[in-house]
């Protein structure tokens, strides 16, 4: 299954990554774009398998998202070396307990550069007092390795043994971040290549001043890397769970000019507009910001055309895709009013087609 997972590979993989990008952007005047490669190996943060039993036999699986068909899995090389110990340890360790495999049907792992791992087990029964004992015993041996927390899931049922999250220690130009990611929340996977990420935009963004709107600001990746290079920084974001974690995550960082409120970017428009009056918006003047940047980071759907006409009226636009099909048909708008000064191709995720880019642009 990994035999096109080879780091021999893997600048030629990237070759045909910025051929693909130079290709989807033709169109557009882009200046010589910068690109950030990955570790060839052990780069991603998560990972999640399937497991399968077989007789008194226990082991990974994952799916061919093609074929459908099933492989074991002994390693996995894109992931961290922490989760391959992790891996290894935890199927040895439940193989002969029955308390701890029986009906266990997923294992996810989250782990961090900073050495921390949580670990989820995931079952199709329900967990119960002697599963907590076994759980907490198999925490303290699993420790041996590395910090690590343990989460039980089951139908309408969560089992935290001693927390559900991890601490990420990233370090951008020497200066170190730190950020909570729970677990099911998303973060970015390649914890490298994010710091290359934020470095970049930290970099372009220097000496601008004035304020920062980020849209879809998840756990404050961005708006906590980026916020010494501007006056204030105001971010949305829809999920509770990031939003908490961003407010933990400023705290952590002896930050005082960022906030963070929960509502869509739709919403928020239609609050800059005033259209609309939002409680959540209490306390928030909205038209005493110096709206000079925005930075967006959305799905993979792009932005809705709401959301591009609120981009356009920003003298810059940091513009962080994860869908270079999206990216291109928002740009064909964007460039009617802005032109593109950065381009920068990120590869959060070797050895597949996904594609990871970044682009400032400014007012014409």
């Amino acid at each position: 299954m990994f035999s096109h997972i080879h780091p021999d590979n893997y600048q030629q993989q990237l070759d045909e990554k910025q051929q693909s990008i130079s290709s989807t952007f033709a169109q557009f005047d882009l200046p010589t774009f910068e690109i950030f490669p990955s570790p060839s190996l052990n780069y991603r943060q998560r990972a999640e398998f399937r497991v399968w039993h077989e007789g008194d036999d226990l082991y990974y699986i994952m799916f061919n998202s093609e074929t459908k068909e099933k492989y074991k899995v002994e390693d996995f090389p894109v992931a961290s070396v922490l989760i391959n110990q992790f891996m290894t340890a935890l199927l040895a360790d439940i193989k002969h307990n029955d308390v701890l495999r029986q009906r266990l049907f997923q294992v996810d792992f989250l782990s961090t550069l900073s050495g921390e791992v949580l670990i989820s087990l995931l079952y199709h029964k329900q967990l119960d007092e002697q599963w907590i004992e076994q759980a907490q015993q198999l925490k303290l041996r699993l420790s041996a390795i590395a910090p690590v927390d343990i989460i039980g899931r089951a139908r309408k049922q969560k089992v935290v043994l001693d927390k559900d999250f991890v601490m990420e220690t990233l370090t951008v130009n020497g200066e170190k971040f730190h950020y909570q990611q729970v677990e099911n929340s998303f973060t970015q996977p390649n914890a490298k290549v994010n710091e290359e990420m934020l470095l970049w935009a930290q970099q372009a963004t220097k000496n601008l001043g004035g304020d920062l709107i980020e849209l879809y600001c998840g756990n404050g990746n961005f708006s906590i890397a980026l916020a010494q290079n501007f006056d204030r920084v105001l971010g949305t974001e829809i999920s509770k769970t990031s939003v908490k974690s961003a407010q933990i995550n400023i705290a952590a960082n002896k930050l005082d000019n960022v906030d963070i409120v929960r509502m869509a970017s739709e919403d928020f428009s239609q609050a800059m507009n005033g259209e609309r009056v939002f409680r959540r918006l209490e306390g928030f003047d909205l038209t005493s910001y110096n709206y000079q940047t925005v930075l967006v980071d959305p799905p993979r759907a792009g932005l809705d055309p709401d959301s591009v006409e609120l981009v356009s009226r920003f003298e810059r636009i940091i513009y962080i895709s994860c869908n270079p099909e999206t990216l291109r048909d928002n740009l064909t708008e964007l460039v009617k009013t802005h032109k593109i000064e950065h381009f920068a191709l990120f590869d959060q995720f070797p050895y597949t087609h996904h594609v990871e880019t970044g682009v400032i642009l400014s007012r014409l």
